[in-house]
C-alpha cells in the first residue's frame, strides 16, 4: 500500500528504483536453478520484459537501475540502460558496468532521467569479491544541490559494512542526498542504521517489502533521503519482471533547487568500468 505524508511546494520528483535482474523473470525460488541458464544466455522473453519495464518506467522522472546488463551475450549485446532510456523516452541516461562474467554476462548500475545532471561520477565499492559500485549523479551546486547515489551492496554482512563505511566517507552530507538501490538488507540492520545516523538520512520506504517479487517478504530495496528533504508517496509495485519488485518515492526539492529538463537526445554519458 502507498505511504503518504504532507509535502511542501517545491519541485516534485518521482523516483523509481528497480533491480531488473538483467530482464530475467523469476516467479519461484526453484527458477534460480531451472532458469539459471538465462543468467548467461539470451532468451526471447528478456526483450519483452524490458519493453514492459520501459513502459512502466516512462511514468517517472528518474529511474535507478541495478543489475542492468551493458551489452553481453545474454542481453543480445544490448546495453539495457540505453535500451530502457530510449523506450521510456528518457532524454538522459548513464551506466556503470561493475561485474563481467567473460563475454556472457555484464552487471551494473544505470540511471535514467528527464533532467540533465551537472556531473556524473562512478566509484568502486570495496569487498572481498569485486564487482560492486555506486553511480553518483549530481544536480546543482552548493548546499542546495542534490546528490543521488545508485548503489547495489554485497550479500555478505562484512562486505556491506565496508561498502557503507566507504560511502559515508565519499558522499557529501552537506548537500541534499538520496541513496537509492538494492542494499541487500533491512533498513533497521545495524550497518544501515549507523550509516543513516552518520549521513543524517531517513528511510521513507521503511517496511515496504520488495523481495522476492512473487511473494514479497523482505524490505531490502530502499530510497534513503536527507532528513531535510520532504517526501510524498512511497510505494512498491507488484511485478514479476525480475526477482525484485520496483519501489518508488515522491521527493520534494528545496525551493533553491529547480531541475532543468534535459534537451539532448537519448544518448548520454556512458560510464563503463570494464
Amino acid at each position: 500500500m502507498p505511504q503518504r505524508t504532507e509535502i511542501g511546494s517545491g519541485q516534485r520528483i518521482r523516483l523509481l528504483s528497480f533491480n531488473i535482474q538483467a530482464g530475467t523473470s523469476t516467479a519461484r525460488y526453484h527458477h534460480y536453478v531451472t532458469h539459471s541458464w538465462r543468467q548467461v544466455l539470451p532468451h526471447t522473453q528478456r526483450v519483452a520484459n524490458l519493453d514492459a519495464i520501459a513502459e512502466f518506467a516512462g511514468s517517472f522522472d528518474m529511474v535507478a537501475l541495478q543489475e542492468a546488463d551493458s551489452g553481453s551475450l545474454r542481453s543480445g549485446y544490448i546495453n539495457q540502460t540505453r535500451y530502457l532510456a530510449g523506450h521510456a523516452a528518457m532524454p538522459f541516461w548513464c551506466h556503470q558496468s561493475n561485474r563481467r562474467v567473460g563475454k556472457f554476462a555484464y552487471a551494473g548500475n544505470g540511471f535514467l532521467s528527464r533532467f540533465e545532471p551537472s556531473a556524473v561520477e562512478e566509484h568502486r565499492l570495496p569487498g572481498v569479491i569485486p564487482g560492486r559500485g555506486t553511480l553518483l549523479v549530481r544536480y546543482g551546486d552548493g548546499p542546495d544541490g542534490l546528490d543521488l547515489a545508485v548503489v547495489h551492496l554485497a550479500l555478505g554482512k562484512r562486505a556491506r559494512s565496508q561498502q557503507l563505511n566507504f560511502l559515508a566517507r565519499e558522499l557529501d552530507s552537506g548537500r541534499n542526498l538520496v541513496v537509492v538501490g538494492d542494499l541487500n538488507t533491512e533498513v533497521h540492520s545495524p550497518q544501515v542504521a549507523e550509516f543513516c545516523e552518520t549521513m543524517a538520512l531517513r528511510a521513507p520506504t521503511r517496511g515496504l517489502p520488495t523481495y522476492p517479487s512473487w511473494q514479497p517478504q523482505r524490505a531490502i530495496d530502499h530510497i534513503l533521503v536527507s532528513e531535510r528533504l520532504q517526501t510524498g508517496v512511497a510505494e512498491v509495485y507488484d511485478m514479476t519482471f525480475s526477482d525484485h519488485c520496483p519501489i518508488a518515492l515522491e521527493i520534494v526539492l528545496p525551493d533553491g533547487l529547480q531541475l532543468q529538463a534535459a534537451t539532448r537526445p537519448v544518448l548520454s554519458v556512458e560510464r563503463s568500468g570494464g
